[in-house]
């Protein structure tokens, strides 16, 4: 097995998605940490990556683990020291609703994901990132529409939290970007929007593509 590549992009949510289509765009450059629930897809994922010529390191957890969490980021740094990149991806959909008949279940899985997972997440992630290392982060603004009380209500919450990140570290790194990513043709909007015409929706793909290509114009 070869040795992988000195820079480490970390993405959590990376078995389908706008994580995957990072995760693989990045392979190229990056040896990639892999973080999902599905193992399936992140097998997936592993195979166009080695397809390419790249590495992966996939890591099936539950980010809401709070103790797995620590233990994968105490193993990166035991084995490579650093991060170069950590892409957040990974989200609950809970069905739509009015706010009067939301689930406490959905409730609870869409703030344990959402929220609270971020809460020991950028404490774990900073310390590999340091002063050099970037963290992306994605918003998808729907905070007080109708029928989006859980999905909405702790996505914003989330983007608070790292756009609080992104303040304190404006001046000393890690770089914190938040981006808005075109409407996809995911599985999460197809949660959402059921029966819509998806040839108008970008590809995961060439999104993370514009992403990355925005990221890095902003850096130089």
């Amino acid at each position: 097995m070869t040795e992988p590549k000195t820079q480490i992009a970390l993405i959590t949510g990376a078995s389908r998605g706008l994580g995957f289509a990072l995760a693989e765009a990045l392979a190229p450059e990056y040896h990639i940490v892999a973080v999902a629930r599905t193992v399936g897809g992140l097998e997936d994922l592993d195979d166009r990556i080695k397809a390419k010529g790249g590495d992966a390191t996939l890591a099936p957890m539950d980010i809401t683990n709070r103790d797995a969490m620590a233990h994968l980021c105490r193993s990166i740094f035991d084995r490579w020291g650093q991060i170069a990149l950590w892409a957040h991806t990974a989200i609950h959909a809970a069905p739509l609703t009015p706010a009067s008949h939301m689930d406490q279940k959905d409730w609870t899985k869409s703030l344990s994901i959402n929220v609270d997972a971020m809460a020991h997440m950028i404490p774990f992630v900073a310390p590999l990132l340091g002063t050099q290392g970037h963290a992306m982060f994605f918003d998808d603004p729907h905070g007080g529409e109708q029928y989006y009380g859980h999905y909405g209500t702790t996505k914003t919450a989330q983007m608070a939290l790292a756009r609080t990140w992104a303040a304190e570290t404006a001046k000393t790194g890690p770089r914190v970007v938040i981006q808005q990513p075109a409407p996809m043709a995911t599985a999460l909007r197809a949660r959402f929007h059921p029966g819509e015409d998806r040839a108008p929706l970008a590809s995961p793909h060439d999104e993370a593509q514009r992403l990355l290509t925005h990221m890095r114009s902003a850096q130089a």
